[in-house]
C-alpha cells in the first residue's frame, strides 16, 4: 500500500522559509530585466526583485527565474555571462540541471511502464541479472529504484572533495562503472521498501534498465519519450563533452586560498558522464517549465503511472520522495517538484500540482554543493510560493 503523503520540495524551500532580512548585493549589479502579469494573491514580485539585485554577488554570478499560476506569470534575469566580459545573463541561456534529470528518468520509466515494457513491482535482478550479486537476495523492485527505498549503497566517484573532483573533471566515469562499484558494497542491511535513502545510485541504474528493456541508449529514448513531446528542443543530454553547447552564463565555484581569502574558479566545462540519467542533463527554464506543466497536466505520464509521481511510499518514515519528485506542505498549499546542483549551477522546477501556482529557476550558485544556507536560492523561492 501507498500514501500521498509529503513533506520536502527541496532543502532551499526549507531554507527559504526561515531567511533572514535581505541583504545588500555584495558588488554592483547590472538592472535585473523581468517583467511580469500578475493578481493579488499571485507571486511577491517585489520581493522577487529585490531576489534577483542580489546577483551577481557572493552567493551568485547569474540567476534566471519563471514564476507561473493560473492566470499570471512573470520573468525574470539579473546577472552576468561571465565574470571576464562583465555582458548582462543570457535568459534563454542554458545550464546543467543536475538532478533535475531525475524527474525525466522517472518519466521514461513510467511511459515504458504504461506501454507494459517495465513492471514496477518486478525485481531489478530480474531485469539486470547480470549487474546483482547473490548478496542481494531481497527482491529490489522498479519501484524501490523510482522511490529511493532501494537499499543499494552509492557507487564511486571521482573524488571526495571538489579540489579532487576538480583535478578530475575532464576523465570519463562510466555510469556501468558506478553500478558496479554500488553492487560491489553489497546491500545497505535494510528491507528494500522500509527506509528512504537519497541517492543518485537508484536512477543510474535505472537508467541502465531503459537501454536493457529497449536495446537503445538512455539519451534516444529518454528524448523520444518525454523531450520530444513535451517540445524540449534546448534540452541534451551530453554524454562525454565537457562544454555546455549554445547560449549559456558561466558557472564559477567559490574557493579559499592558503590565506583565507576567497576566489572564483570557472566549472563551466565538466564531464558529466558519472552523473548519467541521474543528473547529467543540459536544459533552459523554458524547457523545464513545459516539463513541469505537461508532465502535471498528463500530457507526458498518462494515468495510472502519473499517480507514482504524486505517491510517496506508505510505512516509511519521513519519506518525502516519489518517483522523480520531492513534495512540501507550505501555507495550505502541497508543492512536488526536484532541485538539482552541480558546480557553479543550481536549478529547480516545482508547483501544485493543479499549477496554480509555479516556479521554475536556473542559478549560478558560487557554493552549489554545499549545505549551508544559499541567501539567493531562499529568497527567490520564497517570494515565488508566499
Amino acid at each position: 500500500m501507498r500514501a500521498r503523503t509529503c513533506s520536502v520540495l527541496a532543502a532551499s524551500l526549507v531554507l527559504a522559509l526561515s531567511a533572514g532580512p535581505l541583504a545588500a548585493p555584495a558588488f554592483a549589479s547590472p538592472p535585473a530585466a523581468a517583467d511580469a502579469t500578475h493578481r493579488s494573491d499571485g507571486p511577491d514580485t517585489d520581493a522577487l526583485r529585490a531576489a534577483l539585485a542580489m546577483v551577481p554577488g557572493e552567493h551568485a554570478t547569474a540567476a534566471l527565474v519563471r514564476v507561473g499560476g493560473t492566470d499570471f506569470g512573470w520573468r525574470g534575469s539579473a546577472g552576468v555571462r561571465d565574470l571576464a566580459s562583465d555582458r548582462p545573463a543570457r535568459p534563454d541561456a542554458r545550464f546543467r540541471a543536475g538532478s533535475v534529470t531525475k524527474v525525466v528518468t522517472a518519466a521514461t520509466v513510467l511511459r515504458l511502464a504504461a506501454q507494459d515494457e517495465i513492471d514496477l513491482d518486478a525485481p531489478v535482478q530480474g531485469y539486470l541479472p547480470d549487474l546483482f550479486t547473490a548478496e542481494f537476495e531481497q527482491p529490489i523492485s522498479v519501484r524501490h529504484l523510482l522511490n529511493h527505498t532501494s537499499g543499494i549503497k552509492p557507487g564511486d566517484s571521482l573524488g571526495e572533495d571538489f579540489a579532487e573532483v576538480y583535478a578530475h573533471r575532464f576523465e570519463t566515469l562510466t555510469p556501468q562503472r558506478v553500478a558496479a562499484s554500488a553492487i560491489a558494497k553489497g546491500p545497505e542491511g535494510f528491507f528494500p521498501g522500509t527506509r528512504q535513502q537519497y541517492l543518485n545510485i537508484n536512477y543510474t541504474i535505472l537508467g541502465l534498465l531503459i537501454e536493457k528493456v529497449t536495446g537503445h541508449s538512455y539519451a534516444s529514448q529518454a528524448t523520444r519519450l518525454v523531450l520530444r513531446p513535451t517540445g524540449m528542443h534546448h534540452t541534451y543530454f551530453p554524454d562525454t563533452d565537457p562544454r555546455i553547447r549554445g547560449p549559456h552564463n558561466r558557472g564559477y565555484q567559490k574557493v579559499e586560498r592558503p590565506d583565507g581569502t576567497e576566489r572564483l574558479v570557472d566549472v563551466t566545462e565538466w564531464n558529466q558522464a558519472d552523473r548519467w540519467a541521474a543528473g547529467d542533463m543540459i536544459s533552459t527554464t523554458a524547457d523545464l517549465e513545459k516539463l513541469l506543466t505537461k508532465l502535471f497536466r498528463g500530457r507526458i505520464v498518462p494515468q495510472p503511472e502519473l499517480e507514482e509521481m504524486f505517491t510517496t511510499p506508505a510505512g516509511v518514515p519521513g519519506a518525502n520522495r516519489s518517483a522523480g519528485l520531492e513534495c512540501q506542505e507550505v501555507d495550505g498549499r502541497i508543492y512536488w517538484g526536484k532541485s538539482g546542483s552541480r558546480y557553479g549551477y543550481s536549478a529547480l522546477i516545482g508547483g501544485t500540482r493543479n499549477l496554480s501556482r509555479t516556479l521554475v529557476y536556473s542559478v549560478n550558485s558560487t557554493d552549489a554543493k554545499s549545505a549551508g544556507p544559499k541567501p539567493v536560492l531562499d529568497r527567490i523561492t520564497m517570494a515565488a510560493l508566499k
